[in-house]
């Protein structure tokens, strides 16, 4: 099932997109949930993030270019980080470029959707903690990278975690591809059987130090051929699977000045 948020109207609703359909459902995607038999058609709604996620993390340099490179020791403790809620946004919104850079990085990731509370879960056992699938952009600003390797404040501005179109529940995630275009232009293209450290292991490494949350977004890293881009460009983050999520940079407004 393709699970989805929009608007219509100035109102936010949760529903399941079926051939081109928003069918509105009303309770707790993770748990009960219906339908209410109100539908609307794609044009008369505007697409919102499929969810507001509990939390998001990430993972950094998690892609190799072939199979052949796949270290045999993986890390004893992999990158993660911690993105901000604030810093999502759906299809078709602005990535907006802070103040005072010129570019800044995408990076095409599929995004997993925890669906259970997990703690301490076996690599085997997973999946079944898994609600479903989108499609992520990690929007970067690696000028703001600390010297130590802080790399909270380069990936938390507003709107520099577009997430959508939907939230793919019928989905194998070893056998998609994460795709991206840059003004129409193919700049990524890779298996998920590319990724250092695969699924499994992620999120039971990752349950096996917190407690993870019905709604937490897990952004699983990105492939080779992530670039830096400016304002006006636009960026189509894809699993076929999934759909394409698209932005267009802009820079930022001036900020408001105290006399």
């Amino acid at each position: 099932m393709k699970f989805t948020r929009y608007e219509v109207n100035g109102a936010v609703h949760e529903g399941v997109l079926e051939e081109g359909i928003y069918k509105e459902i009303k309770g707790d995607i993770f748990g009960d949930w219906e339908y209410t038999g109100q539908s609307f058609s794609q044009n008369e709604a505007k697409q919102l993030a499929p969810l507001v996620p509990n939390q998001i993390i990430g993972i950094g340099a998690n892609y190799v270019s072939e199979k052949s490179d796949l270290p045999e020791t993986l890390p004893e403790i992999p990158v993660f980080f911690f993105k901000p809620v604030s810093s999502v946004i759906g299809p078709d919104e602005d990535i907006i470029i802070p103040e005072g850079i010129e570019e800044v990085k995408f990076e095409s990731e599929l995004a997993v959707v925890i669906g259970r509370e997990a703690k301490n879960v076996a690599e085997s056992d997973v999946l079944d903690y898994v609600f479903g699938y989108t499609v992520g952009n990690d929007v970067t600003a690696p000028q703001f990278f600390h010297n130590d390797g802080h790399w909270t404040i380069g990936k938390s501005f507003d709107s520099f975690t577009p997430l959508g179109p939907v939230i793919e529940t019928e989905l194998d995630p070893f056998e998609v591809k994460v795709e991206a275009k840059l003004n129409g232009t193919e700049k990524q293209n890779s298996s998920t059987d590319l990724m250092i450290i695969p699924i499994r292991k992620m999120i039971s490494y990752l349950s096996n130090v917190m407690t993870l949350k019905p709604g937490d977004v897990i952004l699983t890293g990105s492939p080779v051929g992530a670039g830096m881009v400016r304002s006006g460009d636009i960026i189509e983050c894809e699993i076929k699977e999934i759909g394409t999520l698209r932005n267009t940079f802009a820079v930022a407004r001036e900020s408001a000045k105290t006399v």
